[in-house]
């Protein structure tokens, strides 16, 4: 596969190819990277400067699912294009560090390597042939089979025949030329300049031959085994190999289904927390009184995305609209049936606590909702406070 890598374990094993009903052979998107850098060749972006992209969206691998691991699963990632310089490498491992700490998640590791660039490339090639080799029986099958092809493949092979001889084998970091050292030695000095602990592991790889120089990956322990969390590095080759100019970049992907698995093992994914007005209309009466109320508390939340606003439209009894307000996760109701109209007031609901009082006499919609969007302001913590910016 162009851009991925013939002898990577994606195009080998994993992916999905069949021959369509027009007889035509159509192969599902097994990864976002090169993906992300088509569009962005088909659209001409980069003529305006360098780019910093994110991606969302389901991908798909013909192989034995396992934890955390799905034929079908789902990925968000960055992309930083047109950066040559060490400090989008950092940028790129710091966005992915700041989204795993504000998730809290336990145990988490920063690995870091180099694996050089097409430069670089033939010597170590050359050196772990001399290493391989000579034990080219004891190699599991797939090792077997990669050593002639792509070599530096074997190092991210998972056999357990294979791990002594992959742990006595030479490292990157030993044969890295001048301009790639500088590079990762800028790397790992602007991670300690920004407090981002991390480990250099010599044996580091990625699944895709595109990467060059730094690549990294983010690991917990949460999970056991399968403890990568999210993963990335740098990619300066692989745009000019799909028909654009040559241009520097670097990215992290992570699974969304590995990540979401990880926070459940950690015991971190609690009920999710109540947000929003409910506004429950007791009769016709009611549902016309309430229904500017709701689009004037609109108005005046808007931009403000903790105050989402369910207006239901169905008639039912008040028991069956709370339902409908639970269902939606609302944090507050205003009520109004035929007392309330004649009053010209509402009754506002703390969903949670259960209690309620009644606001008003109001001249028009728009005060009502000030005066709902003050009361609902109440009811949140201190450092989510919104009534002052209304």
């Amino acid at each position: 596969m162009r851009g991925v890598g013939e002898t990577t374990d994606i195009v080998e094993k994993e992916m999905y190819t069949f021959v369509d009903k027009g007889g035509r052979s159509m192969t599902l998107r097994p990864e976002w990277t090169a993906p992300v850098v088509r569009a962005v060749l088909e659209h001409n972006l980069l003529a305006g400067g360098p780019q910093r992209l994110y991606y969302i969206g389901p991908f798909f691998r013909y192989e034995r699912p396992q934890a955390g691991r799905y034929r079908q699963a789902n990925q968000f990632g960055v992309e930083c294009l047109g950066f040559a310089g060490p400090e989008a490498d950092v940028e790129v491992m710091q966005l992915a560090h700041e989204l795993l700490k504000s998730f809290r998640i336990p145990g988490v590791v920063l690995n870091v390597n180099s694996i050089g660039d097409d430069n670089d490339r033939p010597a170590y090639r050359e050196a772990l042939l001399t290493h391989f080799r000579p034990h080219r029986d004891a190699l599991s099958e797939d090792s077997a089979r990669r050593l002639e092809r792509n070599p530096m493949r074997i190092l991210d092979s998972k056999a357990p025949q294979d791990r002594e001889l992959i742990a006595s084998a030479p490292t990157f970091l030993e044969l890295l030329s001048k301009g790639s050292r500088a590079h990762f030695d800028r790397v790992c000095e602007l991670l300690t300049a920004i407090n981002i602990g991390y480990t250099i592991d010599p044996r580091l790889v990625r699944g895709f031959d595109y990467y060059t120089r730094t690549v990294f990956q983010f690991d917990s322990d949460a999970l056991g085994a399968q403890s990568t969390v999210c993963g990335g590095g740098r990619y300066d080759g692989l745009i000019h190999s799909l028909g654009g100019p040559p241009t520097a970049a670097v990215g992290f992907g992570l699974g969304l289904e590995r990540f979401l698995m990880t926070l459940d093992k950690a015991g971190l994914t609690g009920a999710a927390e109540r947000e929003g007005i409910a506004l429950i209309a007791l009769g016709e009466r009611a549902q016309k009184y309430l229904f500017p109320v709701a689009a004037a508390l609109r108005s005046v939340a808007e931009g403000n995305s903790n105050v989402p606003i369910f207006a239901d439209y169905a008639e039912g009894k008040i028991a069956a609209q709370f339902k409908r307000a639970d269902r939606v996760m609302a944090r507050a109701a205003v009520i109004a049936g035929d007392d309330e109209v004649a009053a010209g007031t509402v009754v506002v609901r703390d969903l949670v606590a259960r209690t309620q009082a009644t606001v008003g006499p109001f001249v028009g919609p728009q005060p009502a909702a000030h005066e709902i969007v003050k009361w609902y302001g109440t009811l949140l913590p201190a450092g989510d406070r919104i009534s002052e910016a209304m």
